[in-house]
């Protein structure tokens, strides 16, 4: 299983970003999936939560409102949109694929993108 990461880069606050990830191999379908993100100095925190089916997301209550999570299983692909963006979201983000727990914690996860940096200037 491989997850690529893209779609980062470096905007303005209040302005939009859509990162996607690319996942390769079987079955993923079958698996939740998630988007963390890591900011300079700070360990690296949950962002955004999906199910298999995409019919339940989950967010950090930091981007409750602003991100949406979605998926399309036939391209294997997963998105976080991310709208009125703050110079606090500036981070690496992640996405990773969910093996069980809870969301929120790094160690429910088995397999990880190699992140795509956002920067928000103010």
């Amino acid at each position: 299983v491989q997850l690529q990461a893209s779609g980062g880069g470096l905007v303005q606050a209040g302005g939009s970003l859509r990162l996607s990830c690319a996942a390769s191999g079987r079955a993923f379908s079958h698996y939740d999936m998630g988007w963390f993100r890591q900011a300079p100095g700070k360990g690296r925190e949950f962002a955004a939560a999906i199910t298999y089916n995409g019919d339940s997301t989950y967010y950090a209550d930091s981007v409750k409102g602003r991100f949406t999570i979605s998926r399309d299983n036939a391209k294997k692909m997963v998105y976080l949109q991310m709208n009125t963006l703050k110079p606090e979201d500036t981070a690496v983000y992640y996405c990773a694929r969910f093996t069980g727990g809870r969301y929120f914690a790094v160690r429910s996860y088995d397999y990880w993108g190699q992140g795509t940096l956002v920067t928000v200037s103010s």
